[in-house]
């Protein structure tokens, strides 16, 4: 399973790959925002920073919802590091988009994707990843991890190479139970993937383990 961050705060992404198991970033018009990214130049010399940060694949969003405003966007964000993974959502103009896309070499990875349906057509237009967001499906008394298993058997079914991407990760118990459906990669944010590592009994075991080797040595 591949771990992507999700965030535009170079400081996370960096913390993260520094841990060595960074596989990805994936970003999009909220998180710039948050940073304060704003403006199309900004945006373009952030993505570049990022993809200078990691070795894997940036998703960087569009941001028309026309099909001509999308291809305009995705070749220009394409064009700017081998890395980049145009970001575009799911509404009809960006399915046409990604099939465009897909017959010009670029990678893309569906956004908003919220039922089987929406992620069939990312990957009958030849979609690299799907985005299910299965916590804002949780938000909504919905269940999000069943989307990703209902589409893991689709794509099993008919072998498509769209990879899923989990996204709208909340905690590390997402994180879990995505592994263990078979999604190809999770992304979410630094503290949900580092929670992975706590365990109470790690704690007292190492504690235990610090004060015999203290006493030992006096």
């Amino acid at each position: 399973m591949k771990f992507f961050i999700d965030t535009a705060n170079l400081d996370e992404i960096k913390e993260a790959y520094s841990l060595g198991i960074l596989d990805g970033v994936t970003t999009n018009p909220s998180l710039m925002a948050k940073e304060g990214i704003t403006g199309e130049e900004n945006i373009i010399n952030h993505y570049k920073a990022i993809c200078n940060i990691v070795d894997g694949d940036v998703s960087a969003e569009v941001i028309s919802t026309d099909f001509e405003g999308m291809i305009a966007e995705g070749e220009k964000l394409a064009a700017l590091h081998s890395n980049i993974v145009v970001k575009v959502p799911m509404i009809l103009e960006g399915i046409k988009a990604i099939k465009y896309f897909t017959e010009k070499g670029i990678r893309t990875n569906c956004t908003l994707v919220f039922s089987a349906g929406q992620a069939l057509l990312a990957a009958k237009a030849g979609a690299s990843y799907i985005s299910p967001f299965l916590g804002r499906l949780d938000d909504i008394s919905s269940n999000g991890l069943e989307l990703i298993n209902q589409i893991k058997t689709v794509y099993n079914n008919y072998a498509f190479d769209t990879e899923i991407l989990a996204a709208s990760v909340r905690h590390p118990m997402h994180i879990i139970h995505c592994a263990e459906i078979g999604a190809d990669i999770m992304t979410g944010p630094l503290k949900a993937i580092k929670a992975l590592a706590n365990h109470p009994l790690t704690d007292i075991g190492l504690q235990k383990f610090l004060e015999d080797h203290a006493k030992g040595n006096k």
